[in-house]
């Protein structure tokens, strides 16, 4: 078929005959069209007064309906081939009203105003597509009328038409003189042509299969895809200035809004359409103009939109193909702060409303909402322009470690059994994330806060045990929340973790079961520490070096802690006080593996340490199976370590909390005004001090004693200080360390999920001790409850306690002194009754977090029996 025949064919009035091929595809579009003349029927009328059609807006006692209800009603009236009237002359142009002017209705005989119905079709009919220019201009020709019910239904024609408004606000001005040349003359011959399509057909824009018209005529039209090339990566073709100042006008018009509303509830459907059967992205990516044009809506979190245009838009949205959504990203990047907020204030509070309106739980899981789901995706492209848009630092990442983590000797056996080790070719990655080449990590200082990115109604209503298995399956059809962890909290993100690590716990349990019965060795399921009180490092980590030579795969299995002599079997408890008892020796300075700061409390890598790389790769497993075993550690670094272990190099920055002083004294060089040569007199030699006190100079650069810092050398010389400081002079204990580490988490999506800040936590737990809400979350068993009289004297008791006291009982109780990811709101403490009045002390399960205690005759012997009681334990026995 030619262009002719094609622009015969959709020039065709509804009542010809179409030919064979296209039969379908006319049908519905006549059937289409009827719908809405019903609709407008019913919304508007046909403008005669004496109309006697019960199902026209313009007939006496007619009940007026809301949008929705009419779009229904228009749709059953089409089924049972309703009256129909006239169409009012102001929706439609003369040729169409000539086409049905020979039809028998109750509105024949009205008076057609054709003056009016010319100026009309002249100043909007053909107007297909929308500029700054020509809103403006319509809309001072509604306001000197007062009325805008045209410019109402344009908006409505193009915002509801992903042709029309792809083509729309597109900027006339591409960024060189050559470009502006080349596509001047497209756009002009473009827009004649748009313009004859229009005239042949008044409901061209308005046909309902935007996947076959739309997406082909935009191909055709050959200038959007040389717009494209001429763009960069983080640019579109259209105007977003001028769409924000269109907003800005139109919006604090009620009824102008409402147009925008419907015409995204008709938009949506076809865009989601076009997405997902015909690939139109592909064949013109000014298809994301549309996107872009929408987002710009202020009002899009307003609650009308809530309820059916949002949800479906973003389901449109989360079909986008990745290439879309990383230019989305890129885009969006350049957008304020305030700009981001609102958008992400716009998905979350759809994913809000769409939460707290439905009753999710384990049989109804909010993982098969569709508008949550897409909701998501869509704050997912936010979040990575959140992260785009901020401070980025590309270039300092940590070197990989030359040699592999070693396999477990037990892979072949695997291998055989069909139980072959899960993520072999690395941690997961988002696809996102790998488009645009960017990490998390890579962010110093995002747009907006990443806590702005949490839901909590989500959190809360989240089943994570359904959620991980959708995670771990990746499959099509069900979605995982862990896919996008901006979203969760630490809280939810370490349950996620949690079922990881008891999930991998119980499958090396059953590959040694299995092993044992094969090989015919000893079973030996557990990671078993035997260890003496006072010989407790010696003991440890001699297993431990043994473990990770021989058989690394063997840290991945559950924790089980015995002290010799005592009777304590390890549920968790003893491992809590192992893993304290451990670190303390571990971080004591006098063995000199660690450097201690008084003015910042925290610890460093002592670069002049006599102690092995075996020594600090037993560190880095120790903190790796307190992560995997769930246990918090009494641990002082600063966050660069945490950064380091994520793959970031330490820079100047860090140096703020790593070495505050430091920091200070080399901000004061960048700032200083005078001559840093002549007043400092300071070389590209630095000096420091080793673990006897002893001074040791090294050279920044080479010959550094000879090379004066100047005013324009200087930054250079911060940043080899700080690389020094945080890198090189530590380069070979943190290697080490970090290899030990990655010994036990290598497999888990830690990575991942959590944030270097949020890794901290996760390690050391919570440092804020609230007491008020461990109180609102203890339960009682043996006879107590919240109004029994020893309790309220115990809280009272407690409360009145002094800071390093309320440590001492967390550690009595708990086996910890700090508190867990997401405060001591979440710690479930149990008070259980202990007998009646006595001398003996209150006692503790801390594997259970369970305090025994009697019911003591006084609040005075209540205090005096648990201070003693706190202050002086130590070890286990069996009660």
């Amino acid at each position: 078929m030619n262009s002719d025949e094609k622009e015969d064919r959709e020039c065709a009035p509804p009542q010809a005959e179409p030919r064979p091929a296209g039969g379908a595809f006319r049908k519905r579009a006549a059937a289409k069209h009827l719908i809405e003349r019903y609709y407008h029927q019913l919304t508007e009328g046909c403008g005669n007064e004496l109309c006697s059609n019960s199902w026209c807006a313009s007939s006496v006692g007619f009940n007026r309906m809301d949008n929705n209800a009419a779009a229904v009603k228009a749709l059953e009236l089409y089924k049972v081939n309703a009256k129909l009237c006239d169409p009012h002359p102001s929706k439609k142009g003369t040729a169409y009203l000539e086409s049905s002017a020979h039809s028998n209705s109750a509105c024949s005989n009205r008076k057609i105003n054709h003056k009016d119905v010319h100026s009309v079709r002249d100043n909007f009919k053909d107007v297909n597509y929308l500029t700054e220019e020509k809103v403006y201009e319509i809309l001072d020709i509604c306001g000197e009328k007062e009325d805008y019910s045209p410019l109402i239904r344009v908006i409505g024609r193009v915002f509801s038409s992903a042709e029309g408004l792809v083509q729309s606000f597109r900027r006339s001005k591409p960024h060189t003189k050559e470009e502006l040349k080349s596509l001047q003359g497209k756009d002009e011959d473009k827009d004649e042509d748009e313009k004859e399509a229009a005239a042949c057909s008044a409901t061209a824009m308005e046909e309902d299969s935007p996947a076959s018209s739309s997406s082909s005529r935009l191909g055709e039209g050959s200038s959007g895809e040389n717009d494209v090339q001429k763009l960069a990566p983080d640019e579109v073709s259209v105007d977003i200035e001028a769409v924000r100042r269109v907003y800005e006008r139109l919006l604090s018009n009620e009824k102008i809004e409402a147009a925008f509303l419907n015409a995204l509830v008709y938009l949506s459907p076809n865009v989601e359409c076009d997405l997902t059967y015909h690939n139109v992205y592909s064949r013109d990516p000014n298809y994301l103009n549309l996107f872009v044009i929408v987002m710009e809506n202020s009002n899009l979190h307003s609650p009308e939109y809530l309820e059916i245009a949002l949800p479906q838009f973003c389901k449109a949205m989360s079909k986008l193909p990745l290439a879309a959504q990383a230019k989305l990203a890129r885009l969006w990047s350049h957008y304020s702060a305030e700009q981001i907020r609102r958008m992400v204030e716009t998905f979350q509070q759809l994913i809000t409303y769409k939460v707290i309106s439905n009753e999710f739980n384990s049989r109804n899981l909010v993982n098969d909402d569709d508008a949550v789901v897409a909701a998501t995706k869509c704050l997912k492209i936010v979040y990575y322009a959140n992260v785009l848009g901020g401070d980025l630092d590309m270039e300092h990442n940590e070197e990989e470690d030359e040699e592999p983590i070693p396999e477990s000797s037990e892979l072949t056996l695997q291998e055989l059994l069909g139980e072959e080790r899960r993520n072999k070719k690395g941690p997961r990655v988002d696809p996102l994330e790998t488009e645009l080449g960017i990490r998390t990590n890579d962010c110093r200082r995002p747009l907006i806060p990443f806590e702005e990115f949490v839901n909590e109604p989500l959190n809360e209503v989240l089943e994570m045990d359904k959620d991980y298995t959708f995670f771990k399956v990746e499959t099509e059809n069900k979605f995982s929340f862990m896919t996008c962890p901006f979203i969760l909290n630490a809280v939810t993100k370490n349950l996620g973790l949690y079922y990881d690590n008891r999930i991998r716990m119980y499958s090396e349990r059953r590959i040694t079961v299995l092993y044992s019965l094969v090989q015919g060795q000893q079973l030996n399921p557990y990671l078993r520490l035997k260890v003496r009180r006072d010989h407790i490092i010696d003991d440890a980590l001699v297993r431990l070096e043994m473990i990770a030579m021989e058989n690394p795969a063997d840290l991945k299995k559950q924790l089980y802690v015995e002290f010799e002599g005592e009777q304590g079997v390890d549920e968790g408890g003893v491992s809590k006080e192992f893993f304290q008892l451990v670190v303390e020796e571990i971080f004591n300075p006098d063995i000199g593996m660690f450097t201690y700061d008084e003015r910042t409390k925290l610890f460093w890598f002592n670069a002049s340490s006599f102690e092995n790389d075996g020594q600090y790769t037993l560190i880095g497993i120790v903190l790796g199976l307190a992560i995997y075993n769930n246990c918090i550690l009494d641990v002082h670094f600063p966050m660069v370590v945490y950064r380091k272990l994520m793959g970031k190099k330490g820079t100047f920055r860090d140096l703020a909390d790593a070495n505050p002083v430091l920091y200070q004294s080399l901000k004061e060089l960048l700032e200083y005004e005078g001559s840093v040569e002549e007043d400092m007199m300071i070389t590209f030699q630095i000096s420091q001090t080793d673990l006897f006190g002893n001074p040791l100079m090294y050279d920044l650069r080479e010959n550094g004693d000879k090379i004066p810092v100047t005013n324009e050398n200087r930054k250079e010389f911060v940043a080899q200080y700080a690389e020094y400081m945080l890198n090189k002079s530590v380069e070979k204990q943190f290697k080490a360390f970090r290899r030990g580490f990655h010994m036990v988490t290598n497999e888990s999506p830690l990575k991942y999920l959590f944030r270097p800040e949020e890794i901290e936590l996760l390690i050391c737990g919570s440092r804020n001790l609230d007491f008020l809400a461990l109180e609102e979350t203890t339960e009682y068993d043996g006879g107590y409850n919240r109004d029994s009289r020893i309790i309220k004297e115990f809280w009272e008791t407690l409360h009145s306690f002094g800071e390093e006291q309320k440590r001492l009982f967390l550690q009595f109780t708990t086996g910890t002194d700090r508190a867990p990811v997401g405060g001591l709101g979440k710690l479930k403490m149990i008070i259980a009754k202990n007998g009646p009045d006595t001398d003996r002390l209150p006692t503790s399960h801390t594997c259970f977090n369970v305090l025994l205690l009697p019911e003591y005759s006084s609040k005075e012997k209540l205090r005096e029996r648990l201070l003693k009681a706190i202050t002086y334990a130590k070890g286990f026995g069996m009660l």
